[in-house]
Formats: structure tokens, sequence, C-alpha cells
């Protein structure tokens, strides 16, 4: 886990000067949580395993709480007839994450744009909600533009990055960069 720990420390130092840049884009705070709902949240064995640590230090009534939120979702998930599983991560309780030292990479590169690599951006979900980057995305369009950018008066101009997608961030490279291995990756609530 110790490899794993020091991936996380150059992966918050990188995410933390993105989330830097693009301080006037972005507008997530403490019990927001949009990011922690209706979602498939994939996770690697490593990352899971990592969590499970964060899990088992928590209080006896939090545990509990998260351990009911995993039941409920699994007896939903049975009963599921579509296509994708959505749910809202058992970890939010009280729409604050439990384990958030503890969290994914997908966790903690929501909210940024991600390019992936055909150049397209990856805009997180939440501009629709009037949060990080609704003020520079034509709706219409559902795209960045010049002039919404020009219309905030922030001299940063609103972009994505090539090096936080979550298959990026959990492959070869950084497997071999600091030797460790992700192993399989699922929706979170399958390692639980």
């Amino acid at each position: 886990m110790e490899n794993y720990k020091l991936f996380l420390y150059y992966l918050n130092k990188k995410l933390d000067s993105h989330f830097e840049e693009q301080k006037p884009y972005i507008f997530c705070k403490k019990g927001c949580a949009k990011c922690c709902q209706n979602a498939e949240f994939p996770y690697s064995k490593l990352e899971a395993t990592y969590l499970k640590l964060g899990f088992v230090k928590l209080d006896n009534e939090t545990r509990e709480l998260v351990t009911k939120n995993i039941a409920k979702i699994k007896k939903e998930k049975m009963e599921f007839k579509g296509d994708k599983f959505l749910y809202t991560c058992p970890f939010l309780i009280d729409n604050v994450c439990s384990v958030y030292d503890y969290r994914g990479v997908v966790c903690r590169t929501f909210g940024l744009i991600s390019v992936r690599d055909d150049t397209t951006a990856n805009l997180p979900f939440c501009h629709n909600l009037g949060l990080n980057y609704s003020n520079v995305v034509d709706h219409e369009t559902n795209k960045i533009t010049s002039e919404k950018w020009l219309q905030t008066g922030i001299e940063t101009e609103p972009h994505g990055f090539k090096d936080i997608s979550y298959d990026y961030l959990t492959g070869k490279d950084f497997e071999e960069k600091f030797d460790i291995k992700f192993e399989e990756k699922r929706p979170l609530i399958e390692w639980l």
C-alpha cells in the first residue's frame, strides 16, 4: 500500500495544481455531493482495497450506516432490469464522503474537464446544474465557447487536461512508475 500512497500523493499534487488553475470555473464545495450520486464509480481492485482501509477506521455508527447503504444498493441492483445500474455512493453520509482521504481516482478527478485521446472534452455533468464550468458553457451546444469565456472577464482560459482520465491514471505507465498493480476494474458496488 505504501507505493499506492506515493501514487496518491503525486496525483493529489497534480490535481491540486489543476483545480487551482481552473479555480474561477470550479464551484465544488463540501455538502454538494452531486458527483457522488447517480453513477457507477469505476474502481480498480487496488483502489477498493485502499477504500476498505478507510472504512474500517470509521466509527461504529458510520460503519453501520455505510453497511446499510451497501445492502440497500445491492438489493436494488439485484432487482434492476435496465442496462446500466446507477446509484449513490454508499460512503456518502449526509452529503459528505465518509472515507474522503481513501476515495478512488475517479472521485479525485471529478469536476475538471478531461480530454479524450480524440481531443474531445469531457465536461463534468454538474455544469448542467449550474456548477463547474457553467459560467462558460453554451448550454445549447454543450460546449465551452470563447464568447462565454470573454464575457466572464477571467484571464485564465477554461480548458481540459489529457492527464486526468481514469484509464490513463490507472494504466500501465503509472503501474510501472510506482510499482503498483491496479488489477481488475469494476463498478464500486461490486467490490463491496
